[in-house]
């Protein structure tokens, strides 16, 4: 009888999870939010991720169940451990990822180095803030942002007037101050149930409008006290908030040589796609290794550098055979990865990567093939 790893969510994180999946014998399910998912070729329900009933009742032929995103709410991943459903994360770690507020105060209390922050409620506390931190500061939502989405830099109250108003009682925005860095970084680490953990090389993350568009590993300039700082950090984490599977640590070097926490992701994430052509073991292969507590697979680099560029946007279908050509012709040693989404501006569409010696040339590889289908 087959293992069987259900995923919640069917969007591209879930669709890569399938290749590996069969390559290790497993039985992959997927509960998808529609038939036209990016993962529809792995899923085997359909329904609202919010009702506990539809989920439960995807997940009782599931050896374990893991996650595409972080939205599940709280409320049902508790009834569904209550029911017996292994849950990895379990809902006690995906808080962490879920609430950025809680996430800030449970990395203080571990000693993280992070942002300086506070939570706000009010206009006061925000001006009382920005008072404090030279007049500019970020505002995040507490939960729900992603890619850019829910955070703003604010120089007054009035700026997030409309998040104040909007806000529940006993609910708080999260601010943190606006950190003058070099570049961001990523950290990603496996770990599995009886600790063993795993870490890829640290990465450099480029950001454009407020979503990841390139990827380099490992970071340049990084070998040393930049990786084993981050490294220390991501380590750090993972046991002290008791993670199970893949999680990705966002960081800012910051222009005073510190190395802050930004945001954490507990699934596989965007800053380590790179990995399925460029690393011995795929985050996607090892996220399933570790949720389902088997031993961890090396992390090494296959080539001395890997570029991952996402393609944001992208082509109407119809264009896409004669690009590929194109593509496949002038890039010869560029990976390409379709989403099966249909293109939108700023949405990401696929990613395309290339290794190599090079770290110049692999660079031109990747961002060469990705242009023939930028939008």
């Amino acid at each position: 009888m087959n293992t069987v790893v259900g995923v919640i969510g069917g969007g591209q994180l879930a669709r890569m999870m399938v290749p590996p999946a069969i390559n290790l014998g497993l039985e992959i399910r997927v509960f998808a939010e529609s038939e036209s998912s990016p993962a529809e070729m792995a899923a085997t329900a359909i329904g609202d991720y919010t009702n506990v009933d539809s989920v439960f009742a995807f997940a009782q032929g599931c050896d374990v169940v893991t996650f595409d995103h972080e939205h599940v709410p709280q409320a049902v991943l508790t009834e569904l451990v209550r029911r017996g459903i292994r849950v990895r994360p379990s809902p006690e770690s995906l808080i962490f990822a879920q609430d950025k507020l809680l996430m800030r105060e449970r990395l203080a209390a571990l000693g993280i180095p992070v942002p300086g922050w506070a939570k706000a409620s009010t206009a006061a506390e925000v001006d009382s803030f920005l008072l404090e931190y030279g007049g500019r500061a970020v505002a995040k939502v507490a939960r729900g942002g992603y890619d850019g989405k829910g955070v703003r830099i604010i120089t007054s109250s009035a700026d997030i007037t409309q998040w104040l108003t909007a806000l529940a009682p006993g609910e708080s925005l999260l601010l943190e101050e606006l950190v003058s860095f070099r570049r961001e970084l990523a950290q990603l680490v496996a770990r599995r149930p009886s600790g063993e953990l795993a870490l890829w090389p640290v990465v450099e993350t480029v950001q454009q409008d407020g979503v990841c568009s390139e990827v380099i590993a490992p970071a340049p300039h990084s070998a040393g006290r930049i990786a084993d700082v981050a490294a220390q950090i991501a380590a750090d984490i993972a046991e002290g908030l008791n993670v199970t599977g893949v999680m990705a640590v966002e960081l800012f070097e910051t222009t005073d040589d510190r190395i802050l926490v930004n945001e954490l992701a507990m699934r596989p994430h965007n800053s380590g796609h790179w990995s399925i052509d460029g690393s011995t073991t795929s985050q996607f292969e090892q996220h399933l290794r570790a949720v389902l507590d088997l031993p961890l697979g090396a992390t090494g680099m296959t080539e001395p550098f890997s570029v991952m560029v996402n393609i944001l946007g992208g082509p109407q279908a119809g264009g896409l055979p004669s690009r590929y050509a194109q593509a496949m012709k002038l890039h010869p040693t560029a990976k390409f990865h379709s989403y099966g989404k249909e293109g939108r501006p700023g949405r990401k569409v696929g990613h395309v990567t290339a290794s190599g010696d090079d770290l110049a040339d692999v660079a031109y590889q990747a961002r060469g093939a990705s242009a023939f289908f930028q939008h």
